[in-house]
């Protein structure tokens, strides 16, 4: 891996550890966790007293996670908001304001059912339509399967003046038959990527990656059921969409496309971000984000987060040597998004909270 590569991999994962949270009050009483809150903190992250008094004490506190080295990043973050639940929920709801400026160029909210027009603004970076140029199965500077990269392949005259819109057009009808196609079938019709010589299988990941997540197998195990199986039915279905966008927090611009589902309960509310394809950088990830209410202190709520991300480039000799940058920058990346959205969430009428974090 060359030293361009290691520093697409470094920008890019802390673009998605910067992605939401939020602390309370000056003169707000120390007093205790929530009692699940405080088991998660005991057992789950094992914060330390230090981080506990900061946490009570108003101010964000992040921590790195475990997981598999060779391939995952993940992070833990928590504040107090001084909001109403209702606020942050209405705010994220709103995705296309919610996550604008900074590294978000533009992001857009996928229709029910999706349309050609929701993909009408699509457009690939130039260094991608260049690179395509070359793309084989197997060797693929954008994450594509095997039938998007023949289709390129078969459609695309690279002679042609219209050779990018004709791109464009293909990535567009790629992404509706995607979405298309996971609102039918889930997870086992996300992609399998043939980028490199061994082809990855994103459900598998996915799969792999949540079922090490004691967030989702402890705490709300009817939301992890949710991701496993959507679209199957349940006795309880979360509000939930689709919605696409650029990014650009890497050395090159990233398509990303997510299912975002918002699980509200007397005990608090989840709102999970499932990536369902990047065409950089990432396998798959999850945004996961619990409010808990705590009366004990007042209107507002705990916001803790944890983000999880699986992607090459982590592995081997050269992954070793990044990963301990990557990883630093992925919790600065988080305390970011804590300070951006408390920001947001408790004054709703400023900024949005992404355009306050980059």
């Amino acid at each position: 891996m060359n030293a361009r590569s290691q520093t697409r991999i470094l920008w890019a994962a802390v673009g998605l550890a910067v992605a939401s949270t939020a602390a309370p009050a000056v003169g707000t009483r120390t007093v205790g966790f929530p009692p699940r809150l405080d088991e998660y903190l005991t057992h789950g992250v094992a914060i330390s007293a230090e981080e506990r008094k900061t946490l009570l004490a108003g101010a964000p506190v992040t921590k790195m996670l475990d997981g598999d080295k060779g391939k995952e990043v993940g992070v833990f973050g928590a504040v107090w908001v001084n909001a109403p639940v209702r606020r942050y929920v209405e705010a994220v709801s709103d995705i296309e304001q919610f996550e604008r400026g900074g590294g978000f160029t533009l992001t857009k909210r996928i229709g029910a059912p999706p349309t050609p027009e929701d993909f009408a603004d699509m457009r690939l970076p130039d260094e991608d339509i260049k690179d395509l140029r070359k793309c084989r199965v197997g060797d693929c500077v954008v994450k594509l399967d095997a039938e998007a990269i023949q289709t390129l392949r078969a459609e695309v005259d690279w002679q042609s003046p219209d050779a990018r819109a004709t791109v464009d057009r293909i990535m567009q009808r790629f992404a509706l038959t995607y979405v298309m196609g996971y609102l039918e079938g889930g997870n086992e019709r996300l992609a399998i990527y043939r980028d490199h010589d061994r082809p990855t299988f994103v459900a598998e990941e996915f799969r792999t990656m949540i079922g090490q997540m004691p967030e989702l197998t402890t705490y709300v195990p009817n939301l992890r059921r949710y991701l496993l199986e959507y679209p199957a039915s349940l006795a309880a279905q979360p509000a939930s969409f689709l919605y696409w966008q650029e990014t650009n927090f890497g050395l090159r611009p990233t398509i990303r496309i997510s299912h975002l589902s918002i699980w509200e309960t007397a005990d608090g509310t989840a709102v999970a971000s499932k990536m369902l394809y990047a065409s950089h950088y990432f396998w798959t990830g999850l945004e996961l984000r619990v409010l808990l209410p705590d009366p004990s202190r007042g209107q507002g709520f705990w916001c803790v987060m944890v983000n999880r991300s699986r992607s090459d480039g982590l592995s081997g000799f050269t992954g070793r040597v990044i990963r301990g940058r990557v990883r630093s920058e992925v919790q600065k990346g988080m305390l970011a998004g804590l300070l951006a959205t408390r920001k947001r969430i408790e004054t709703p009428a400023g900024t949005g909270a992404h355009e306050a974090g980059h």
